[in-house]
């Protein structure tokens, strides 16, 4: 599913047009990407999952093409973690 079946899928089951259903899905993403971005935020939705940061320290990687080894930098990334509603409903 790609974001324009997503927002149809959307207005469809919220009794929305599509055009509403686009400004609440943008609305979420935007939210969910500023929060998470602030130090330590996070969002939880219940049932569904957690949205966070994770810190991934430097490392020494290998270029697969040459050997050569070389140095990576610490960064954040964001994760997401299902919960267990979300995990049980995927497993049947």
């Amino acid at each position: 599913m790609n974001k324009t079946e997503l927002i149809a899928e959307i207005a469809k089951k919220a009794g929305l047009s599509k055009k509403d259903a686009e400004a609440a899905l943008k609305a979420t993403t935007e939210t969910i990407a500023a929060t998470i971005a602030k130090k330590g935020g996070k969002v939880q939705l219940v049932g569904f999952g957690t949205f966070e940061t994770k810190k991934r320290p430097a490392r020494v990687a290998r270029n697969p093409q040459t050997g050569k080894e070389m140095k990576v930098a610490a960064k954040t990334v964001p994760v997401f973690k299902a919960g267990k509603a979300l995990k049980d409903k995927v497993a049947k």
